[in-house]
């Protein structure tokens, strides 16, 4: 009983970092648990992603309404892109039985790589007031959000073709390799949209839940999520992305960006090294 509650509260602990990662970096927290229980606690796979996507539930739920209520998330932004993502994510489970899943895992982790890089590296000047996309002015995609002295700052969305067309290369990813695609997600909106990166990853934490819903009824039907181990892994998520949600507003983006550039790193070292053996 004494090694249980404590196998309890080691999975509750790591969970609780995990959430504060995954709220802060627009990740979800869901790419660092299943590593996290299948290579430290030795949890069966499919159970760790069951968990796992419950947990992606409890910070999208905990953390967006949050970032709702103090302004950050872009909803407009989210649901036109979420369109891309689930139809990626069907596409991908298609192609799930016909492409070698450790050829696409070795090549998204290069790709991961050198999204690690570019989102560290200093950034690019780019004026914040430039002419905006004209699909996203039709769609009313721009918005603003809380800067750090307290007034609203405007932002425009730029290339939505390549956004959108990005999200669907995520969505496919996920539907692929069974993987959460908040990196991907969060590099698409910042880097090829342009939109601040505060407002990306608490766009993609608002996405993210809405498409790991779909996945946790799958699994629940199959019976791989155990609520032993669900519930921990939740709570702790949970409230590690509220305090990311209050930690957020205050935090340096070059901060951020340095430490969602190691966590796709890491995340893209693993993926190669799981392509490499095979183990997809």
């Amino acid at each position: 009983m004494h090694s249980l509650l404590e196998f309890t509260l080691w999975i509750a602990a790591g969970s609780f970092l995990a959430g504060l990662l995954g709220s802060l970096t627009g990740l979800g927290g869901g790419v660092i648990i299943v590593p996290l229980l299948t290579l430290v606690f030795h949890v069966d796979i499919r159970y760790a992603i069951g968990a796992s996507l419950v947990s992606v539930i409890a910070t999208s739920s905990g953390a967006a309404a949050a970032y709702l209520r103090e302004g950050f998330s872009n909803i407009r932004v989210g649901m036109f892109l979420e369109l891309a993502t689930t139809i990626g994510a069907l596409c991908g489970a298609f192609l799930a039985t016909r492409v070698p899943a450790g050829a696409i895992a070795i090549v998204f982790g290069i790709v991961l790589l050198y999204s690690a890089w570019t989102s560290i590296k200093p950034d690019e000047n780019v004026p914040i007031h430039e002419r905006t996309d004209r699909l996203a002015t039709l769609l009313k995609l721009d918005g603003t959000y809380p800067a750090r002295d307290g007034n609203l700052r405007a932002y425009h969305v730029r290339r939505v073709p390549l956004g959108f067309a990005l999200m669907y290369v995520a969505g496919t990813l996920s539907g692929l390799l069974g993987i959460g695609s908040g990196a991907v997600k969060v590099l698409a909106m910042d880097r090829a949209m342009r939109i601040p990166f505060k407002v990306s990853t608490t766009t993609s934490n608002f996405m993210i839940g809405v498409t790991a819903a779909a996945s946790a009824g799958i699994y629940l039907h199959r019976g791989y999520i155990d609520p032993g181990l669900a519930m921990p892994v939740m709570l702790g998520v949970l409230l590690g992305a509220l305090l990311g949600a209050r930690i957020l507003p205050e935090a340096k983006v070059r901060t951020l960006r340095t430490i969602f550039g190691v966590a796709i790193g890491a995340v893209a070292v693993e993926m190669i090294v799981k392509g490499v053996k095979g183990h997809f």
